[in-house]
């Protein structure tokens, strides 16, 4: 016993200065575990597949967004599941699944781009293998619907674009699809956004989440559900009515979400709907409401989600927000 208190005293720094490598060197080590892996961005040449994992796509209507890929110099793979019919959706829920899972699995294929959004995707999302995605991972675009792939990439690591898709690209902006070419090659992105009165001012530097605030809802509970802690959170909905956008607010903040991130994006709100004894607020002013004992910049009408400018944004990604008397910022770091 006197040797092990002599060896102690003698060899407390030495001992010491151990604790504090270790300590480094775990801190490091969580770090790197608990980042998210960027797929590697595409470069001219590269080849996209566009799949549903949803509703059905039947119209000839692809022509205009495999122009706009080939005008970027990258070739296109059309799915399988693309003309399928099963009732809504475009085929079975294996089939959507074998469509994934195939382009999935391609190394020639560099990013999925899902047609369309409505309703299915969480039918197909535990069908999917994502082994060899995780070796490697590949981008993942859309949103609506889309949230569902957005959240579940999320829990496992990997970052994905919340972006236009092919159903609408003959009449989306130019900056929508500006911004998802910029999103996908890997270029510089930040937006500015004009003042809006319910504005609440601040800073926040966080990771970005989120997506369609039905869909969020939908899976709390499930292996897809997001980690708000220390999150900016972005939402948007279409076609809802505003007590169902009450409702799920106040899942949110039921769930601890609202406690615990950093900041909020708010998307559009689009095509509300209300009842015959009206709510009484709208969309953004029941945000509004929900939020007010919370000490976090809120950013409001964003352009991204069913809007006619739907801009790309990284989920995953590190962004800082500032919100004050000019608008906001939203930078990509």
């Amino acid at each position: 016993m006197i040797a092990i208190r002599n060896f102690f005293k003698n060899n407390n720094a030495v001992f010491y200065k151990l604790l504090i490598l270790i300590f480094v060197f775990q801190s490091i080590n969580f770090q790197a575990q608990t980042s998210m892996i960027t797929p590697a961005y595409l470069q001219k040449g590269d080849t996209v597949a566009i799949v549903s994992t949803a509703r059905k796509n039947i119209d000839d209507n692809l022509k205009p967004s495999i122009d706009l890929l080939h005008s970027w110099g990258l070739e296109v793979v059309i799915g399988s599941t693309i003309g399928l019919d099963y009732n809504q959706l475009a085929g079975t829920d294996e089939q959507r699944a074998a469509d994934f899972q195939q382009q999935m699995d391609n190394p020639n294929i560099k990013a999925i781009w899902c047609v369309r959004g409505g309703y299915g995707t969480v039918r197909m999302i535990d069908l999917l293998d994502f082994t060899k995605f995780k070796q490697h991972p590949k981008w993942i675009v859309g949103f609506s619907d889309v949230t569902v792939l957005h959240n579940h990439l999320n829990t496992m690591g990997f970052k994905s674009i919340h972006g236009t898709m092919p159903v609408s690209i003959a009449t989306t902006a130019p900056e929508s699809k500006a911004s998802l070419k910029s999103a996908l090659f890997g270029e510089p992105i930040s937006y500015k956004i004009n003042p809006f009165p319910m504005n609440r001012f601040g800073k926040a530097t966080g990771e970005l989440v989120g997506g369609n605030l039905s869909i969020l809802n939908s899976l709390f509970g499930s292996k897809s559900a997001i980690d708000c802690t220390d999150k900016i959170l972005f939402i948007e909905d279409l076609d809802e009515y505003l007590y169902h956008i009450d409702r799920m607010m106040m899942n949110l903040k039921r769930n601890g979400c609202l406690e615990s991130i950093k900041g909020i994006i708010v998307g559009g709100m689009t095509k509300m709907k209300d009842n015959d004894i009206p709510w009484g607020k709208n969309a953004n002013e029941i945000v509004q409401d929900i939020t007010q004992k919370y000490n976090i910049p809120i950013l409001y009408n964003f352009p991204a989600g069913h809007v006619h400018d739907n801009r790309a944004l990284i989920m995953g990604n590190t962004v800082s927000l500032e919100v004050n008397e000019n608008g906001g910022t939203v930078v990509f770091e």
